[in-house]
């Protein structure tokens, strides 16, 4: 199979599509006490692929489509990150994404902010509105109608860009104020970490991406991919904004994958004609999760995928 790989990388143009990893659950053989041993190792050995950017959920329970119970493992996505970030040194890092009602938005930022710092500027900040409300019903969270989740939504992207900035005025928001929004240390990424956001959304949530967001990201199939890079585009252009200086990525998940084909099988010929597709709709950045990344060969060979995209 490497030797097919390598035949095919003189017709692969050079280009600059990124290729990230998600990491979306935690049982793995040895039970809780191999997480963390578990998790430090697939982080390395994705960085030694060749991945540029490692991703966490943030959910507290496991969710519906992953196909695991939801009472399976699941970790704090910052405490994860910065676990993650002391165990590499090259790859981007970022939650995939941080539901913004989890946390006090002065907090989630600290979080972020800190993340930042300790990878020597490597750090995402990736928010979403939330959707997962029985995760949030379980736990206590309080979980507002969507119309509220997308103002805190967008008062937590504001605010970020307010106290990255180092300004210490005030900051009033449609949910909350912030008499002085200091971020000290701030962070290494200049002139702050990219903003993240994901959805879908042609109105609320293209509208924050178009007028905040340096980057943004999806869940799609690649038929999907013209018509929402379409959309995009035409958010910007009411805005008057250049659509190239936003970041777009798509997760491309495997139960996606198979909703899409149900005689999916995953191959590395598969695998790299799939990115090729993704890059030739005109995607900066994918995000791939697969349920074996605790399998060293199997990183070794997504490497071989990699280097083969050019």
């Amino acid at each position: 199979m490497a030797a097919a790989l390598e035949r095919t990388r003189t017709a692969v143009p050079t280009g600059g599509m990124r290729v990230g990893l998600q990491q979306c659950t935690y049982s793995w053989e040895g039970g809780v006490p191999a997480i963390a041993g578990s998790l430090g190792d697939i982080a390395r050995n994705a960085e030694a692929a060749g991945f540029a950017s490692f991703w966490l959920m943030d959910h507290f329970f496991q969710i519906p489509s992953q196909g695991v119970p939801e009472r399976d493992p699941m970790l704090e996505v910052y405490t994860a990150l910065g676990f993650v970030a002391a165990r590499t040194s090259r790859m981007r890092l970022g939650a995939l994404v941080a539901g913004a009602v989890y946390r006090y938005p002065s907090v989630l930022i600290k979080s972020a902010t800190t993340l930042d710092v300790l990878s020597g500027g490597r750090a995402y900040f990736g928010v979403g509105a939330a959707w997962f409300e029985r995760e949030a019903q379980g736990l206590g969270i309080p979980f507002p109608p969507r119309p509220e989740r997308f103002r805190l939504l967008e008062d937590t992207v504001r605010l970020a860009r307010h106290s990255w900035s180092g300004e210490t005025a005030p900051f009033l928001g449609r949910t909350l104020t912030a008499s002085q929004p200091i971020q000290n240390p701030a962070p290494l990424t200049r002139p702050h970490p990219p903003i993240l956001i994901a959805g879908r959304g042609p109105k609320r949530t293209l509208g924050l991406v178009a007028r905040y967001a340096d980057a943004w990201n999806i869940i799609a199939l690649p038929k999907e991919g013209p018509r929402f890079l379409g959309a995009l585009r035409e958010r910007c252009s009411q805005i008057g904004r250049d659509p190239g200086e936003i970041e777009t990525t798509v997760l491309d998940a495997d139960d996606w994958r198979r909703e899409e084909n149900a005689a999916y099988q995953w191959s590395p010929e598969w695998e790299l004609a799939r990115l090729r597709t993704w890059r030739d709709i005109g995607f900066d950045h994918v995000i791939v999760n697969m349920p074996d990344a605790h399998d060293p060969a199997k990183l070794r060979l997504f490497g071989e995928i990699i280097t083969a995209l050019g």
